[in-house]
């Protein structure tokens, strides 16, 4: 066993103002796709003005937290939230849901494109390729919140969690950053140095993300509010699967389009 490192999940107070972990490390996420993404496109012969890119980040950011709100508060906590309406603007309590995310961002970036009249595959290749970055950092957070913890384990580097009881647990948190963060940010940016189809990397993150999110799942800690479908799948599995199957098909699409 590990011992849990007590890391307060607020990193600076200044008076009534408190600074968290979480926030920070979504706020690196995007520092960084503002950098690479201008670096990327060069090699895709794709131009971004400074002001083009403000644009990207802001459609993406709002697509990003109003799909993850939405999608938590429709898939994983209905009945509390139509209960009590106006929890769904508590962000800062918690409940962001991936997938409510991907889609709310993958709207976004539709309409930017439209606007820009842009391509649309053309951008999400350049930009999908930072977004590991800030998964990962956010796994990070959520394993100094002490939140989405593993299941009940007895292997050497279990670890009792604050809020998991007295009972030994996966830190399921740290395989995610590694696998939906380092793991594929590693591919993604293998894949776009290649000659693969127009599309392929943007399906690549969704393949390759739902892969690591189905995999891992078998390690986290089910939602208590949803527990585990056919006593084996939880909830984030059930929405990998889509993903999976659709990416699959995309990028073989793809490929054969080109011959």
């Amino acid at each position: 066993m590990l011992p849990y490192p007590q890391i307060d999940p607020v990193f600076l107070r200044l008076g009534p103002v408190a600074f968290r972990w979480y926030g920070l490390m979504y706020a690196v996420g995007f520092i960084a796709a503002n950098w690479l993404i201008p670096s990327l496109s060069k090699r895709r012969g794709v131009s971004f003005t400074a002001n083009v890119l403000s644009d990207l980040l802001f459609y993406v950011v709002v697509g990003v937290v109003a799909g993850g709100r939405l999608g938590y508060v429709f898939i994983y906590q209905p009945v509390f939230y139509l209960s009590h309406p106006l929890k769904m603007l508590a962000v800062w309590e918690g409940g962001m849901s991936f997938h409510g995310g991907m889609i709310g961002a993958i709207l976004a970036g539709l309409l930017f494109c439209k606007k820009h009249k842009r391509d649309f595959y053309e951008v999400a290749d350049v930009a999908i390729v930072s977004v590991p970055i800030g998964l990962g950092l956010g796994r990070i957070a959520n394993f100094i919140n002490g939140e989405l913890f593993g299941r009940v384990t007895r292997v050497p580097w279990c670890m009792v969690f604050p809020d998991g009881g007295d009972v030994c647990r996966h830190p399921s948190q740290l395989y995610q950053a590694v696998g939906e963060g380092a793991v594929l940010f590693f591919i993604l940016w293998r894949l776009f140095h290649t000659n693969a189809p127009r599309g392929v990397v943007f399906w690549a993150f969704i393949l390759c993300y739902g892969l690591s999110r189905f995999l891992i799942e078998f390690f986290r800690e089910p939602d208590l509010q949803m527990g585990l479908f056919l006593e084996w799948l939880s909830m984030g599995q059930l929405l990998s699967l889509p993903m999976i199957l659709l990416s699959g098909i995309m990028i073989r699409k793809l490929y054969a389009r080109r011959g």
